[in-house]
């Protein structure tokens, strides 16, 4: 309902403004049109967000930037962020990140929801969920996610331990692994460091050289496990 000398109208369910016809009453049209709108609405795909500082859990639209945490009424970025160049802020985002090949990523902080590294990384990195490695270089900071995936192209060396639930090794690396399940290297990768893990498997082809703890209830994998359950 709008007032008769109303010259537009704002839909109140999704915000599209409409011109108002100029015969009276529902015209097919606008019938159409509602109709059109109300599709539109359900249409869009909805997920589940935790906020960073409290962790409570809340519904957002998929086409949403961002979102304000209903408990705490904290600031939740929800950007995709795709870096080709030098770029040097902190990122803290439900979204995921990219850097491609020509990126320079220098950050004391990227958390994000998942990260394809491919170009120059310094810093610290924690993915919720998979971490996708695939360039020639080192990894100075932290590093920890759910699930990494280091690339057939891949050579890398990590300084500090890297913290995962699962990882796949195709490429080349090395550097201490601290894993929560299994760690697989497969027939094209290769590993040289220190592996605390309930499981590994190397495929044929595949080689490790190094220090390998299976099975054993080590002090630093408890701490990385209350640390990801604290991490947002």
């Amino acid at each position: 309902m709008e007032y008769a000398a109303a010259k537009s109208t704002v839909c109140r369910q999704c915000g599209v403004r409409e011109q108002k016809t100029a015969l009276e009453g529902p015209s097919f049209l606008r019938k159409f049109e509602s109709k059109w709108h109300q599709h539109k609405w359900h249409q869009h795909h909805h997920s589940i967000v935790k906020c960073f500082e409290c962790n409570r859990k809340h519904e957002v639209s998929d086409a949403a930037p961002s979102t304000v945490c209903p408990a705490c009424s904290a600031h939740v970025d929800l950007l995709n962020y795709k870096i080709s160049g030098y770029f040097n802020r902190t990122i803290r985002t439900r979204g995921d990140v990219h850097l491609t090949a020509k990126g320079d990523l220098s950050s004391n902080s990227v958390v994000c929801n998942s990260a394809v590294i491919e170009g120059k990384f310094r810093g610290n990195l924690h993915c919720c969920e998979a971490a996708t490695i695939n360039f020639v270089g080192k990894l100075p900071g932290r590093f920890s996610a759910r699930h990494v995936i280091i690339e057939s192209k891949a050579d890398i060396q990590c300084f500090r331990r890297v913290r995962v639930a699962s990882i796949e090794i195709t490429g080349k690396m090395s550097g201490d692994i601290i894993a929560q399940t299994v760690v697989t290297i497969h027939k094209t990768g290769s590993l040289e460091g220190k592996v605390t893990a309930k499981a590994i498997t190397v495929e044929k082809g595949g080689i490790f050289s190094g220090q390998l703890v299976i099975g054993q209830s080590d002090p630093e994998q408890g701490e990385f496990m209350r640390e990801t359950q604290r991490r947002p």
